[in-house]
């Protein structure tokens, strides 16, 4: 077995050729105090827990004086460093050795550290912390580290440790928001991944990431805003072994592309070779449906293939395949000419530039870990979960340009907790202008009902345009007093707050009543007695007569005079009629004069009238 296991692991080191490239994925770490150590160093982001990509964390360095390792619980030493009310988060430094590295956090994260510096104990440049091999006992917390983690240089641990041990308070800034380029208004992103479901914890967290992140993923493809591509690794075997069992159990066309045995068993289960049959089918479903405008089928294929065709139950095969193909809707025919013949003794062209891609071109290093995700030619560090990728993601794309669900409750920092972050609120409203994203909060006047608030964000916003008045009564002075209420907010562009009819103030935080009776504005007539109400008035008169508020005025309740007054109306209405007849018949009698007189004049230029003598117009010539 041990001979088996040895020719198996051949190929793979085989392709990790000498000159392969491993990329250590960085942030930017930054000191603002003391100032004998101010100024911006590099750090390896670990390749678990949540790094903030897109963001930034600001914290003070404490280094403990027992446990300096982080090997064990701090509990045992009762210790802890949850941050008070009020207070910077804890960074815990801690040293390199005699454990995991992400123990090490792990221990830190229970004993309330926001974020765990690791310095090196040895001169070299800096490495990706990575989580231990197939640990079944370590998977338990690894799945449940939450803080980030960055791998410090030795010099610049001793500076840290040496500035705290004189007493100096070290404050740094932890920036991640340049750990992934966001050039533009679409992100590009690979995931390398393996149909094997029998390979241990990373591929049960990478099946469970599958399944997790795809309606994140399709909503980003089916927007545009996104450009997916799925990769699988694969090996080659050596020539002189390509004849051998363990070459033929693992591989296709001849020893070209190859995958480890799935229980690491040759002579029960399934071989390395249908792992490799079943990734390049993946591919093909994926190439397919990108040619049909629909690269999100992959999602779909994947998860359903993964949940109908598992191992497990010996439905591993293709015949579970070409069922899961047929109720998506795939075209078979152009899967299999994609697929080719897998015992030809030639190149498969998709397997073929699958191995190419494999190798580091650019900022991006080869891909030697499964599961590697890449972000925009960059590989992405930390844990393979639906929310840390998605932040990584949205942190791709270039600012304001991010799609609505970077900014869902799922995408929060919740900064906003925590005194309203900073921003502008109306507590009675329940209105805030804090607004956490994955970028971290931002103080911006919101949206409520349709209507837009306008200010600053941090100490100003009010609404404004139409219906702005049923929020909040648009901020102006508004009361009720025995079912009766008043509002200053005024519907216009030009006035804000005013003060209603019966008030008089700013409109803003008072109006106060105007007692109409004590100033003499109403119920002024002889006859009246007034009365001041809040926001009004009332006004009676003496005697049988009845107020007209309009007119500010009594007049008489009974018949006869309302009789005397109706006639006295009719009288005054009847003498306008007959003014008014009048008047039209003088103006006829003018009009007329005035056309005789026109008409008379344009005649006399044509003809004479009666009235003038006879003009001769030639003359007679009598001759004797």
């Amino acid at each position: 077995m041990k001979q088996f296991l040895c020719l198996l692991l051949l190929p793979c080191l085989l392709l990790l050729r000498i000159e392969s490239r491993f990329v250590v994925e960085k942030n930017s770490l930054s000191v603002t105090s003391p100032d004998s150590i101010k100024g911006a160093h590099d750090c390896a982001i670990g390749n678990f827990g949540i790094p903030q990509y897109g963001g930034s964390m600001a914290g003070t360095v404490v280094y403990p004086k027992e446990n300096q390792k982080s090997c064990k619980e701090f509990s045992d030493f009762s210790i802890s460093f949850k941050s008070q009310p009020g207070a910077l988060p804890t960074f815990l430094l801690v040293d390199r050795g005699d454990c995991f590295f992400a123990l090490k956090v792990w221990n830190a994260q229970k004993a309330g550290a926001s974020a765990v510096l690791v310095a090196d104990n040895v001169d070299e440049p800096l490495i990706t912390m990575d989580t231990p091999e197939e640990d079944i006992s370590s998977a338990k917390y690894i799945e449940n580290i939450t803080i980030p983690s960055a791998l410090v240089t030795k010099s610049f641990g001793e500076k840290l440790k040496k500035a705290i041990s004189g007493g100096d308070m070290v404050n740094l800034n932890l920036d991640w928001r340049e750990a992934v380029p966001h050039p533009d208004a679409r992100v590009e992103y690979e995931l390398w991944t393996n149909s094997n479901d029998e390979c241990g914890v990373k591929c049960d967290m990478l099946m469970e990431f599958v399944k997790d992140f795809k309606g994140a993923a399709q909503i980003l493809e089916k927007g545009g805003y996104t450009q997916f591509r799925p990769h699988y690794i694969t090996w080659y075997c050596p020539h002189a072994f390509t004849l051998s069992r363990q070459c033929k159990s693992q591989c296709i066309n001849k020893g070209r592309y190859c995958a480890p045995d799935p229980e690491q068993d040759f002579s029960s289960g399934y071989d390395g070779k249908d792992v490799v049959v079943e990734n390049l089918r993946q591919l093909c479903v994926f190439k397919v449906a990108n040619e049909t405008g629909k690269p999100w089928v992959w999602w779909d294929y994947v998860t359903d293939f993964q949940i109908r065709c598992p191992m497990k139950e010996k439905k591993y095969n293709k015949e579970c395949a070409d069922s899961v193909i047929k109720s998506l809707g795939i075209d078979s025919r152009k899967l299999d000419k994609c697929m080719g013949d897998p015992n030809a003794d030639s190149d498969n062209p998709v397997l073929k530039e699958e191995q190419d891609a494999q190798v580091g071109k650019g900022s991006r290093g080869d891909v030697t870990i499964l599961p590697t995700l890449v972000v925009n030619n960059r590989q992405y560090r930390g844990k393979l979960e639906k929310g840390a990728v998605l932040k990584a993601l949205c942190s791709g794309f270039e600012e304001t340009t991010e799609p609505a669900i970077c900014l869902s409750t799922e995408m929060e920092s919740n900064e906003c907790l925590d005194n309203n972050g900073g921003c502008w609120q109306d507590k009675s409203a329940n209105i805030t202008a804090c607004k956490d994203t994955f970028r971290g909060r931002v103080c911006e006047c919101p949206r409520v009902d349709g209507v837009q608030f306008k200010g600053d964000g941090y100490s100003h916003c009010e609404p404004s345009g139409p219906g702005r008045c049923t929020i909040n009564n648009g901020g102006c002075w508004h009361e009720e007093r025995d079912g009766h209420a008043f509002s200053a907010c005024v519907d216009k562009d030009s006035v804000k707050c005013e003060c209603p009819p019966g008030f008089k103030g700013d409109g803003f935080k008072k109006c106060e009543d105007i007692n109409e009776c004590k100033e003499k504005k109403a119920c002024q007539c002889p006859e009246c007695s007034c009365k001041n109400t809040w926001g009004s008035y009332e006004c009676s008169c003496s005697g049988d007569l009845l107020y007209m508020r309009d007119h500010d005025t009594c007049i008489s309740k009974t018949g006869s005079q309302v009789r005397s007054a109706w006639a006295a109306v009719w009288l005054i209405m009847l003498s306008l009629g007959l003014a008014a007849g009048g008047a039209y018949l003088v103006y006829k009698y003018r009009l007329r004069q005035y056309m005789d007189s026109e008409i008379r004049a344009i005649m006399a230029q044509y003809m004479p009238l009666d009235s003038q003598p006879e003009v001769p117009n030639h003359v007679n010539d009598e001759r004797a």
